[in-house]
């Protein structure tokens, strides 16, 4: 299979490229990228673009499998604006692109507080999202809703924090639930969704991560 990723350099991006790299399911992975990632392997292939011009390269955005992890937070981006070019715009044009040239599969990184009805600017954008993609009827569509999570890199220092308190609850017992979920699992999760979903829509909470 043919794999295609956005937001490869990213937190989840950047395990999601390595594992399909490994994956031996998958004979080719491009990534789109704004700038070269320096990864050197057989099966890769990146593409330096132009993310104000996508529609310029449709005629390489062909495969099997297309993987969003497109994201930045409102600070990285500078304003709203902003943020909702990189995290709406952009996927969504991908999609449609995606669709249009035959690509069966997409799977998207989505939000837990995902809600297109909601006051909150992020959850509203993500669940905005969710329902637009919805609307091109990918014969399978995955939504990954993934709660806090815990980026090994991560310089965030209030959701590092977050983070530490939630795995000492968790090795109490508690909170569960909020557990903080690796990026790397779900980059593991996110490459064996396709093989074991059914077509049509799927979306997938923390708790549904951690178990499937």
């Amino acid at each position: 299979m043919k794999a295609l990723v956005i937001g490869a350099t990213g937190a989840t991006g950047k395990p999601l490229v390595m594992e399909l790299l490994k994956n031996t399911d998958y004979t080719e992975v491009v990534i789109f990228v704004r700038r070269a990632t320096g990864i050197i392997h057989p099966k890769l292939k990146e593409y330096i673009l132009d993310f104000n011009d996508i529609e310029s390269y449709s005629d390489i955005i062909r495969g099997d499998i297309f993987f969003c992890c497109m994201g930045t937070t409102l600070k990285a981006a500078g304003s709203k604006m902003a943020q909702w070019r990189i995290d709406y715009e952009i996927p969504l044009e991908f999609a449609r692109i995606a669709k249009e040239n035959g690509i069966k599969s997409f799977v998207l990184v989505s939000s837990g507080n995902a809600d297109s009805r909601s006051k909150i600017f992020y959850s509203r954008m993500k669940g905005e999202l969710e329902e637009k993609i919805e609307t091109l009827n990918f014969k399978q569509y995955i939504v990954f809703r993934p709660g806090l999570l815990n980026r090994p890199e991560s310089d965030r220092f209030t959701e590092n924090a977050a983070v530490s308190v939630l795995n000492f609850f968790n090795r109490l017992g508690m909170l569960k639930a909020q557990t903080p979920l690796p990026t790397p699992l779900l980059a593991q999760k996110m490459i064996k969704a396709p093989g074991i979903l059914p077509d049509g829509i799927s979306k997938i909470s923390t708790e549904k991560i951690f178990t499937f």
